[in-house]
Order: structure tokens, then sequence, then C-alpha cells
């Protein structure tokens, strides 16, 4: 499918047959439960298809006076060898595909049909004036929503424009066992890392030199450190796993493969503070997490401007303050090299972390003001609570661990602890404890079953929501890093759920 897509092509995935792909989503207990029926894929067996993006489109909506919402439109062209009659494939494109668009436009949305010297071109219009394209020729589908992106596919078949045949990256990691793979070449990661900066601005602050900041400073580091993304999916008896490989700059991977080293010694006995139905908890595995605070603080400057370097590792210590902590290194250094987050609600207010204490004298002065270890604690049993001013605050220390998060978090962590009932007794536990990456999450998920289903076929009746679970292991490597996980339903999934009702 590279030889139909176009060389510029800047993120591109594939999938080697369309039913099997999604024949794979409806197996998980999650779908089958939640399903009034078995989906029929048959219209889409043996069917290949490509999805090239070309380039995003940005706009903003308008919420309120004060706040808007951006938006990131891909422009993309999809490719689909049907392996079937040009009767066949057209009447795809008239019923399926047809009654796809109308379903995402809506009931006023008008078709216009036309014969060209190849082909059919379909051109679908919404209410609002957005356009999706399908031209069908032979045995293929080219639909999309950039008619120029269409354009420089149909170029590529008659040879006047050069395919992604000849990618080395796509050979690499093609395999007819794969579910599906996918490429982000190096224009792509500059194009996603410009979202990402506005983006991570406008979720991480409201001030406007903050902003500015962030929106600047993220784009430079990943378009200096990176080099490309290649993704694959597989089925495995766990489900669906899928690897990222994420290709850094030479100097980057040899600098954080030395220093975000992990400790293969270290005890996971801080699970023992987590109740077992947590919505997500991650342990960080650093031989060293002072060098590793220090390497990425010097990667992340050396590769944005020279101002906006020296502002960030002076500023450093403020990525800290929302867990009271003033002085990032001297905490760093007195703490041990298993450092566990958890969320333990769905929206996030709810968290907690734990880190086992080297120094604890040292590791107070690493905290602000805000909380005085001077006054007196309240003690329960042997364990020792100090708050912050304002109570939204709690550091409570228990042998040799701190727990610092919400009051009620950091009180429920405890309680786990001491009745035995922690995540430590779950089946999940050993593979939690078995990982030596460096680092490693598990999670539920509450909401994708429901939207896949929603997506593929229908739901029963009643309004039933099941969780699912999910892991990610990451992995440094010689070119870079590696992040796998394992879940349900996949990136595939994530994918299937962009899908407007």
């Amino acid at each position: 499918m590279q030889s139909l897509t176009p060389s510029d092509t800047i993120i591109y995935l594939e999938t080697n047959d369309v039913a099997e792909t999604l024949q794979t989503l409806t197996e998980s207990r999650a779908f089958q439960e939640i399903a009034a029926d078995q989906p029929d894929f048959s219209a889409l067996e043996n069917m290949q298809l490509a999805v090239g993006v070309t380039g995003f489109e940005t706009s903003e909506k308008k919420i309120t006076e004060e706040n808007s919402v951006l938006n990131f439109k891909p422009q993309f062209v999809a490719v689909a060898e049907t392996h079937a009659w040009s009767w066949q494939t057209l009447s795809f494109a008239e019923n399926q595909l047809n009654d796809f668009v109308m379903k995402n436009y809506g009931d006023a949305a008008k078709l216009e049909r036309l014969d060209e010297a190849d082909g059919k071109l379909f051109t679908w219009t919404a209410s609002d004036g957005r356009k999706t394209f399908a031209y069908v020729e032979n045995s293929l589908i080219y639909f999309g929503n950039n008619w120029s992106a269409i354009e420089k596919c149909l170029a590529v078949k008659k040879g006047e424009a050069e395919s992604l045949a000849k990618n080395d990256a796509l050979t690499r990691v093609y395999s007819e066992n794969n579910l599906a793979f996918g490429y982000v070449s190096s224009a792509g990661v500059a194009q996603i890392a410009d979202l990402a900066g506005v983006s991570l601005a406008v979720d991480t602050t409201e001030e406007s030199d903050a902003r500015s900041f962030i929106a600047r400073i993220v784009p430079q580091i990943l378009q200096n450190t990176t080099r490309e993304i290649i993704w694959t999916a597989n089925k495995t008896e766990r489900g669906i796993e899928d690897k990222f490989s994420v290709s850094l700059t030479a100097e980057t991977s040899s600098v954080v493969k030395e220093t975000l080293a992990t400790n293969f010694a270290s005890q996971t006995n801080s699970a023992e503070f987590l109740p077992p139905d947590f919505f997500s908890a991650t342990r960080y595995n650093l031989k060293n997490p002072l060098i590793a605070w220090r390497s990425l603080l010097l990667l992340t400057a050396k590769n944005t401007d020279a101002l906006s370097g020296k502002l960030l590792i002076q500023f450093s210590d403020a990525l800290l303050e929302p867990y009271g902590i003033s002085k990032a290194e001297t905490f760093l250094s007195s703490i041990d090299s298993e450092i566990l987050t958890a969320r333990l609600d769905e929206t996030g207010d709810r968290s907690v972390s734990i880190v086992s204490v080297k120094d604890l004298d040292r590791l107070k002065s690493s905290f602000s003001k805000e909380i005085n270890f001077n006054a007196p604690s309240e003690k329960r049993e042997n364990a020792e609570m100090w708050f912050s001013e304002n109570k939204q605050l709690t550091a409570l220390f228990i042998e040799n661990k701190l727990l610092i998060g919400d009051g009620e978090s950091v009180l429920k962590c405890l309680q786990a602890k001491r009745s035995g009932q922690n995540f430590t007794k779950t089946p999940k536990f050993q593979r939690f404890a078995e990982s030596q990456t460096v680092a490693l999450t598990f999670g539920i998920d509450t909401d994708s079953a429901t939207k896949i289903v929603e997506v593929l076929g229908k739901k029963k009746r009643e309004n039933k929501k099941l969780a699912t679970f999910y892991s990610t292991e990451t992995r440094f490597t010689e070119k870079g890093f590696e992040r796998k996980t394992v879940s349900d339903f996949g990136s595939i999934g994530t994918i299937l759920q962009q899908i407007p009702e």
C-alpha cells in the first residue's frame, strides 16, 4: 500500500485486512458484554487500508467570551484496496461509505456524483460547508477530506510522483502478522510538536507569558531530539499490544540510556500502600533520581534557545511545587530509586505519590514553608502526618516511606497498607513486580468499551458501563526508547473513538 501513498506523507498507518483488525476489537469480554450483537465485517474482508496524513488544520472554537477550545483537524487521505470487482467497489462507495459519511454529516448533507475519465468522484458537503471526497477506480477507493491529497495519490499511481515504497522505516517494520503499523516522519514530528506545544500550554496555565513560553520551547525540544516514530499493533493473549519505537538523535539517546538507567535491585514494596481500586498507578525505577533529573534538564535546555534554556533551569524547582516541594534536587537526593504515583479517582483530583526515604531531615528541608515540619505532627499509630496551611496537601511518614497528596488519598493508602487489602494481593501485581522497565503504568479505562461498541455496532438496551485494563512499559534502547501498551482495544480503538457518532 506504500506504493499508492505520496512520499511526503508525514503520518502513515496501514492494516492488511480491515475485517480481521476490527474483528479483533470485538473479541474482548467488555465488547461482548456491552454489544447487542456481533458486527458483520464481511464487506471488509481482505480489504487493505492505508491512511496518510499530509498536514493539520488548526481552528479555534469560542466557548465563552474569555475561553476557547483549539481544534486540530488532520488533512488525510485513505486508500483502500478492496480486491473486488469494480462494480462491487462502486457499490461499497455508494452504500456503506455513503451511509458512514451521512451518519457523520447529518441528513442535510448533499452528495454529488461525477464521472471522470478513469473513475467516479463522490463529493459530500455538510450543511456547515465541510467536504469529504471519494474517488473510485477499479478496485481502489481514495477517501479523504482534502481533494489535493487525493489528486497527489492519483499522480503516484500514474508514476508522476514519488511514493513511500522506498521508505526504509516502513520496510523494516512491515510484517504480515501485524494487525496494523504506522510511521511518523521527522516532518510529522515537527508538526505534531507544534500542536503539542500549543495544546500543553493551554492545558497547563491561563497566564499568557507562561503559555507563550511553553508553546515556544516544547516544539524546539521535540524537533531537536526526535527523528521518527514507528508503531506496530499485534494481537496477544492479553489483548492488543501497541509498540511505539521512538528514534532520538544519537547524543540524546546516549545520554538518556546512561542517566535514566534502571535499578534492577529495587524492591517494589511501595505497592503495599496502593488500594486495589486505583484508577492508574505509575512506578518509576531510576538508579539515581537526581542524576536522571539533572540530565533531563540539561538535555532540554541544550535543545532550546539559550534564553529559554537558562530560564528552564532557573525555574525548574517550580515543576515540583504542586507536591509542596521547593528544592527539587534536595528532594531527589534524599529518596531511593522507586517513585510511585497513583490516581485514585477518574478526574485526577485524588492522587498520591510514594517514595522511600534515605535522609529524612534532608527530605523535610526540600519542602516549602507551606508545610511546617517544626509544628507538632498528627499521630496515627506509627505514622506521622503534617498538613499544608490550606489543608490541601498532606505529608505522611511511616517506616521509611513518604506519602504525599490530598488528605483523603493519603489516609486511604495508609488503610490499604494496614488492612492488607492492597494491590499486592491482586493477580496483576506479579507483572507489576517483575517488570524491570524504567517506567510502568497500570490503569483502567471506563469509556473506551462503550464508545467502540457505538462505532462498530449497537449497545444493549441496559446502560451498562465496563472498565477495561491496560498496562504501559517504557524502556530505553540504543536508538531511543520503546513504549509498549497492552489493552483491550489498543491505538486502533483510540482512532475509532475519534469518529463522530
